[in-house]
């Protein structure tokens, strides 16, 4: 006969086998790798098969184009100057919404009266969703700005109604919504840094000036390298404020990258297009993204 295992022997025989590790994944991240799939690889695959089509969005019938939409896409110029446009924005937004949550973050962490409401209370714009964000700004904008400016004996033109106007409200906006959300995470920067480390920085003669500089933002690397690629993609992909502040107005001049290739997929029933532009669009972003992660990760500091 042969001899009985151990039973914790037996038991950690049992956990080591592929069907038991198979069961435990399906059992506890199954229902989210379903989901994940469903809504995010399945859609994504099928979003590229339509690359390849002339699909109208309504019949039936797919034909195949080859490359015809990506050379499409290549020759539309209004797709390119819309992502110049994205560009521009996104370069300043992101730089803004930055250097504000870095503000707000040191002010809520400096030890001043009713910090944690504070925090709160930057954060609430993030919670806010973009159409109606957009919706609210654009009444500020069109309305309280213009009779503010009427009482002070201006010309009471709304920001909205011109081209470079437009783009500074979007701007504006795009910062008032997210400074708040960066700053949590630029907060758990500044308490992740050792105070011993500042105390022995002042120590040594450095100033307050020169201990932020040379002993927290080192530091604080990583979290700068996660809001500054969490700022390119949420600038890269913005639609929802572009569509309830401007509309793409005056004359398209505001429309953004992700407004054209709803438009053009959506609006004028070109999927294959809309669908090619979008691929371009997200690469692009990816690109961005990931060399700015491999960028900033290179040179992280170690406390």
């Amino acid at each position: 006969m042969y001899p009985r295992l151990h039973p914790e022997r037996a038991i950690i025989m049992e956990r080591n086998r592929l069907s038991y590790k198979v069961s435990q994944f399906l059992m506890f991240a199954g229902p989210a790798a379903f989901l994940f799939c469903a809504t995010v690889i399945v859609p994504f695959i099928y979003g590229l098969y339509l690359t390849f089509t002339s699909w109208d969005g309504i019949s039936r019938t797919k034909p195949f184009v080859g490359l015809a939409n990506y050379a499409a896409a290549f020759a539309d110029t209004d797709y390119w100057s819309a992502l110049g446009r994205t560009v521009i924005y996104s370069f300043f937004s992101v730089i803004l919404i930055n250097i504000v949550a870095f503000l707000l973050a040191y002010l809520v962490t400096s030890g001043v009266k009713g910090q944690n409401f504070f925090r709160a209370g930057f954060f609430i714009p993030n919670l806010i969703g973009g159409i109606v964000l957009g919706y609210v700004w654009k009444f500020v904008f069109n309305r309280a700005f213009v009779a503010i400016a009427d009482a002070l004996g201006g010309t009471g033109t709304s920001l909205l109604s011109t081209p470079s106007g437009a783009m500074f409200c979007l701007i504006l906006v795009s910062v008032w919504q997210y400074a708040g959300y960066m700053m949590l995470i630029y907060v758990a920067g500044f308490m992740s840094v050792s105070e011993s480390l500042k105390e022995a920085a002042m120590i040594d003669g450095c100033t307050p000036a020169q201990a932020m500089w040379n002993v927290t933002i080192p530091l604080m690397r990583s979290s700068f390298v996660q809001c500054i690629f969490l700022s390119i993609t949420r600038c890269f992909m913005v639609y929802d404020v572009n569509l309830s502040l401007t509309k793409g107005e005056p004359f398209n001049s505001s429309v953004m990258a992700a407004m054209h290739v709803y438009n053009q997929a959506f609006t004028y029933k070109n999927y294959g297009t809309g669908q090619a532009q979008a691929l371009i669009l997200f690469i692009i972003c990816a690109i961005v993204g990931v060399t700015q992660v491999y960028i900033g990760k290179k040179g992280e500091v170690q406390a």
